[in-house]
């Protein structure tokens, strides 16, 4: 018996769906993939700025206590999962090269409690005792004041203002450099693929307000960053030219 043209049309769009849902999930870990790559190949971490770890780490984590309060599509949750992993794998790589390529025996801890160190530390453990301290803080006061509406969507604003932020290191770091040698320009071309990618995700799934802010502040901020791409690249032709 042949399907009914509903069924064909409900069965592509369950697929259609699932699809989408696998890209938000995945899709946000993808640009960091020819980053990674580029910071491997030169043995040089300097182009990449980590405070756009420091970003998304805070965003995430509290995006997951955001969606205990205020449940929302559990492949956002799950994509927080995800770039948590990616952005500690990051780290991970950023604090290796800069060890094999340290000259001066002089290392930073988190312990120091040296604000003019604060993320800039020597070693990768202390990127992971920063997180699992500010997880822990995080955890205590949503379990404290859960019950309160405002404190759950003043939670979810937090978390996706820092996420809007995401571009902004990478932005200033390239502004301070006057240069964007070393970030990998496929990274923000894909930031900016998947910005409007989820933006539009969120649009169609009726997602709470914070994201959709969020989603069109990252897309400016992506834009920005390709904009210097261009305007660097030509200061540097014009400089050897």
């Amino acid at each position: 018996m042949e399907q009914a043209p509903e069924e064909d049309m409900e069965s592509s769009w369950t697929l259609l769906s699932w699809l989408a849902s696998c890209v938000i999930v995945f899709g946000g870990a993808v640009p960091y993939i020819p980053q990674y790559q580029e910071i491997q190949r030169t043995n040089n971490a300097e182009g990449f700025s980590t405070r756009v770890c420091l970003v998304l780490l805070l965003a995430n984590i509290l995006r997951i206590f955001f969606w205990i309060g205020k449940q929302f599509e559990m492949p956002l949750l799950l994509q927080s999962v995800v770039m948590i992993l990616t952005m500690l794998g990051m780290l991970h790589l950023c604090c290796s090269i800069q060890a094999s390529n340290r000259v001066s025996t002089k290392q930073h801890h988190i312990t120091d409690l040296d604000i003019r160190y604060f993320w800039s530390w020597s070693s990768f453990e202390d990127y992971l005792i920063f997180c699992f301290g500010f997880t822990l803080l995080s955890a205590f006061i949503t379990f404290v004041f859960l019950d309160w509406v405002l404190f759950v969507e003043a939670l979810g604003s937090l978390a996706v203002m820092f996420e809007a932020m995401l571009g902004l290191p990478q932005l200033l770091q390239n502004y301070n450099n006057r240069s964007t040698r070393g970030m990998s320009v496929k990274m923000v071309l894909l930031w900016t693929a998947g910005d409007i990618f989820k933006t539009t995700y969120f649009l169609i799934n009726e997602s709470p307000t914070q994201f959709l802010v969020c989603g069109a502040v990252q897309i400016l901020i992506d834009i920005a960053i390709l904009l210097q791409v261009g305007y660097y690249g030509q200061d540097s032709r014009s400089k050897l030219g």
